[in-house]
């Protein structure tokens, strides 16, 4: 649907749906942090403090969304959101990238933890369910900012399975070197998206306008998300 289809009804609703989404994914990985510190502190695992730190990266990207949709006119902050969630990108590939190179070149040894990985399995289910809900929203409403922040979540997803991946063979196997391999393809990925989130590059998501009865195909997106898109 085109946003300059949605009713100002149907807009409110999804601005709300929207803010909602950033108040459940701040919340969860407050928690999500808390715990990742708390386990990685007990068995001494890089992993889970990275984890833990990457949790608090993503809170930030969901105070930038609740701060834009608190907005009386959440279009007018669509630019400067856009931006700061791609610089929690950066923050992310960065420590995510110190975090793999300290873990493998200090070599050292964690212990094994259940609760790292419980943690980890709990992550793959609530995040893919947050992620569907921003992107069903973010499409519909027009917005590049939702988007990019159900593109964070999504990271947060390749991470907790990357986290379950080395917390099992780490476990099963004591191959301490897997996840921070694993995890600096993960900060290739952020790289990639916090450039594009601070270009405004997230239109590839949005669903173009309806054409016409008596038009053409339509041929680009026009979304509102798309109006700033730099080439």
């Amino acid at each position: 649907m085109s946003t300059s289809l949605l009713t100002p009804g149907r807009r409110a609703v999804l601005s709300r749906r929207s803010l909602w989404l950033a108040y459940a994914t701040a919340g969860y990985n407050l928690l999500e942090g808390l715990v990742a510190f708390a386990a990685g502190a007990a068995a001494s695992s890089t992993a889970l403090i990275g984890f833990g730190l990457d949790s608090f990266v993503e809170v930030s990207s969901a105070a930038v969304l609740i701060w834009q949709f608190r907005s009386r006119v959440p279009e007018d902050r669509e630019r400067l959101a856009l931006r700061l969630i791609g610089v929690s990108f950066f923050a992310l590939a960065a420590w995510v990238t110190f975090d793999a190179l300290r873990s493998l070149l200090a070599g050292g040894d964690a212990d094994a933890s259940p609760v790292g990985i419980g943690l980890a399995v709990a992550s793959l289910i609530v995040m893919p369910l947050l992620v569907r809900a921003k992107r069903r929203t973010g499409r519909e409403l027009g917005s590049a900012t939702v988007m990019a922040d159900s593109t964070q979540t999504m990271l947060c997803t390749y991470l907790s399975a990357v986290l379950l991946v080395g917390l099992a063979l780490n476990a099963l196997w004591g191959w301490s070197w897997a996840d921070p391999i694993a995890a600096l393809v993960i900060a290739a990925v952020a790289v990639k998206e916090g450039v594009e989130a601070w270009r405004g590059e997230h239109c590839d998501d949005c669903v173009a306008p309806l054409p016409a009865a008596d038009a053409g195909p339509a041929t680009a997106c026009a979304d509102s998300c798309c109006t700033d898109r730099k080439a």
